[in-house]
C-alpha cells in the first residue's frame, strides 16, 4: 500500500481525513462543552469527546471511505475499530495531559487577552493530539481494520487487463 503513488489510496486517504476532520468537531465541541462550560475534568473530557468521536468515525468510514470492506462482518471490524482507537487513546490521553501544561504556560506568556490561557491551552494541545493519533488511526485502520477483502483483491487480478 503506497498512498502516495496509488489514486485510490490517495483518495481513501483523504476520505479518512475528512471523517477525520468532522470527528474533530464532534471531539472539540464535546470536549470544549463538558470541560470549559460543565466543569468536567479536562482528561476526562477529552476521554468522553474521544469516544464519542470514534464511535461517528467507525461509521462514516465503513459506509463511506471503505465501503468494499462491509462484507467484513460488522462486529469483526467493530472490535478491531475499537481496539485501534483503545491504542489511540493510550497515545492520546497522556500526551494531552503532559502538553496541556506546557500550552497553558505558553499561552499565559504569549496570548494572555485573547481567551483564558486555559481554553487556549487545552484547544491547542488537543489539535497537537487529533494529528499524531490521526496518522496511528490511517494507517494501523488501513493495514488491519479496513484492509481490502481477499475476495476483492481477487476479483480486482480478474478484472485488470492481462500485462504479456
Amino acid at each position: 500500500m503506497n498512498f502516495l503513488r496509488d489514486p485510490k489510496e490517495r483518495g481513501k486517504f483523504i476520505r479518512f481525513a475528512i471523517v477525520g476532520a468532522i470527528g474533530s468537531v464532534i471531539d472539540f465541541g464535546v470536549f470544549n462543552l463538558l470541560a470549559t462550560f460543565l466543569g468536567v475534568v479536562a482528561v476526562i473530557a477529552s476521554i468522553v469527546s474521544f469516544t464519542l468521536a470514534v464511535i461517528n468515525n467507525f461509521i462514516l468510514n465503513r459506509f463511506w471511505t471503505y465501503p468494499e470492506t462491509r462484507i467484513v462482518p460488522f462486529v469483526k471490524q467493530l472490535t478491531q475499530f475499537a481496539i485501534v482507537s483503545l491504542a489511540g487513546l493510550a497515545i492520546r490521553t497522556p500526551l494531552f495531559a503532559v502538553t496541556e501544561k506546557v500550552f497553558i504556560s505558553w499561552a499565559e506568556k504569549w496570548l494572555p487577552n485573547l481567551l483564558t490561557p486555559t481554553i487556549i491551552g487545552h484547544n491547542v494541545a488537543l489539535a497537537f493530539v487529533i494529528l499524531v493519533v490521526l496518522m496511528w488511526n490511517f494507517f494501523i485502520n488501513r493495514l488491519w481494520t479496513f484492509k481490502q477483502p481477499a475476495v476483492k483483491i481477487v476479483e480486482e487480478i480478474y478484472e485488470s487487463p492481462s500485462k504479456t
